[in-house]
C-alpha cells in the first residue's frame, strides 16, 4: 500500500489509504478519493475533496524535517496568534484538527500527516510578470514579519534543526568533497568546488553579524520563494503564504534574500543553461519597496546595511547544498536525472555573480527603498 523511497522522499499511496487518513480529521463526509497536487520536492501532497469543502492533505516528510511535531506546533500557535489579534493579512492557511485534538494525524507507519484548508480563487505565479506583482511579494513577506514582530520568539520551537546554517553547510561540502573517489572529474564540477572555495568568507557574513549584536532573532517564514504566495486569480494582488514548515525563530535577512533569488531569476531555476542566470534589479526595487510598505519600520539601520550581504549569501548557500547533494548522490533534493543538482549548483552560482557585478546598484536599491 505505501512504499517510501530509499531517500525519505515520495511515498505511493492508494485512495483507500489517504481517505482512512483524512477521515481521522474533523471534516464532513462524503471523502472523495484525494489527488496529487503540485509539484513540491519535499512533502507528498494532495487535494481533498470532503462535504462540499476542498483541503490539502499533506505528508510531512520525516527524514528531512526530524521534528514533524515541532513543525505542527509552531503552526498552531502562529495561526492562533494571527486569529487572536483578528489578522486578516497577511493570510495563511487554516489547519484542520484531527478528531482527537491534535493539529496532526500519524499513520501506521509513523508518518505524520496534516490537513488544511485549500485556499479558493489563488493561483501561484511561475515569474514575475509586472512591477506590481514585485511590489505585492514584497508587500506579504514585509507583513508577515510585521505582524509576527509581536510574537515572542521563545514562544516557538526549533523545526528545522540547522536550517540556513550557512557555516555548516559549508563544513558539510568540505567533507564531502574531500571524499569524492567515485565522482569521475567533470568541468562543470570543478568549477563550481573552485567558486565556493574563492567565496569561503562570505559563509559567515550573517552569522557574525548576529552575533555581534547587529542582527536581532525575529519570527521567519523560511522559505518565502514565488512557489509560496499565492496570488488572487487575476494575478494582481497576493494573497496567502503557505509551505509554512520552516517557520520559526531566524534572521529575516535569509527570508528576504531567498525571496529575491526565487523572483529575481528570470529564468527560473528549470533552466538548463546556468550562464544565462542573471539577477532582476528591477524586480528587486519592486519587491523591496513593497516590502518597505508592508513591514514599515520594522528593519533598524544596522540590519538595512547588511541586505546587501544576504542577497548575494542565499544564492551561495542553496548553491552549495545543490551542490553538496549532487557530490552525496542526490540524497535530499529529488532529481529527474543524474546531474540535475549540479546544474542547479551552477545557476545559482551564476546569480551570485550576476549580483557582484551590480553590487552598487543593488546597494543603492535598498537604500532607496529601506534607508
Amino acid at each position: 500500500m505505501q512504499n517510501q523511497s530509499e531517500n525519505g522522499g515520495a511515498i505511493r499511496h492508494d485512495g483507500t489509504s489517504l481517505r482512512a487518513i483524512a477521515a481521522e480529521f474533523d471534516i464532513s463526509a462524503p471523502i472523495d478519493t484525494p489527488t496529487p497536487l503540485g509539484q513540491g520536492l519535499i512533502n507528498d501532497t494532495f487535494r481533498l475533496d470532503a462535504g462540499g469543502l476542498s483541503y490539502v492533505l499533506q505528508r510531512i516528510n520525516g527524514a528531512v524535517f526530524p521534528r514533524p511535531e515541532q513543525i505542527m506546533a509552531n503552526l498552531l500557535m502562529l495561526s492562533d496568534f494571527l486569529r487572536e489579534r483578528g489578522a486578516t493579512a497577511p493570510r495563511v492557511p487554516t489547519l484542520i484538527l484531527a478528531r482527537g485534538g491534535l493539529p496532526f494525524v500519524r499513520d501506521g507507519n509513523g508518518h505524520v500527516w496534516r490537513l488544511m484548508e485549500l485556499i479558493a480563487g489563488t493561483r501561484t505565479l511561475s515569474r514575475i510578470a509586472h512591477p506590481d506583482q514585485a511590489a505585492e511579494v514584497g508587500r506579504i513577506l514585509g507583513g508577515f514579519h510585521r505582524a509576527l514582530s509581536e510574537l515572542p520568539t521563545e514562544r516557538l520551537g526549533i523545526s528545522l534543526p540547522g536550517f540556513h546554517d550557512t557555516p555548516g553547510y559549508l563544513r558539510r561540502f568540505t567533507e564531502v568533497s574531500d571524499l569524492r573517489p567515485d565522482i569521475p572529474p567533470d568541468v562543470d564540477l570543478e568549477e563550481a568546488c573552485t567558486f565556493v572555495a574563492e567565496r569561503r568568507e562570505l559563509a559567515n557574513a550573517l552569522e557574525q553579524a548576529r552575533d555581534q549584536g547587529q542582527l536581532p532573532t525575529r519570527i521567519t517564514h523560511g522559505d518565502p520563494k514565488l512557489d509560496n504566495i499565492l496570488f488572487s486569480a487575476d494575478e494582481r494582488a497576493a494573497v496567502a503564504l503557505i509551505d509554512l514548515d520552516t517557520v520559526q525563530p531566524g534572521l529575516v535577512h535569509h527570508d528576504l534574500g531567498d525571496c529575491l533569488r526565487s523572483c529575481c531569476n528570470r529564468c527560473g531555476e528549470g533552466m538548463r543553461k546556468a550562464e544565462t542566470a542573471e539577477f532582476d534589479l528591477g524586480i528587486c526595487a519592486g519587491i523591496l519597496a513593497g516590502y518597505a510598505e508592508g513591514s514599515g519600520h520594522l528593519l533598524q539601520r544596522e540590519e538595512v546595511g547588511l541586505l546587501y550581504e544576504a542577497v548575494r549569501v542565499v544564492p551561495f548557500e542553496l548553491g552549495l547544498r545543490f551542490l553538496t547533494d549532487h557530490l552525496e548522490g542526490d540524497r535530499y533534493f529529488r532529481v529527474d536525472e543524474r546531474g540535475r543538482n549540479l546544474l542547479k549548483a551552477r545557476v545559482q552560482f551564476a546569480l551570485v555573480r550576476s549580483i557582484e557585478r551590480q553590487e552598487r546598484e543593488i546597494r543603492a536599491v535598498i537604500e532607496e527603498s529601506l534607508g
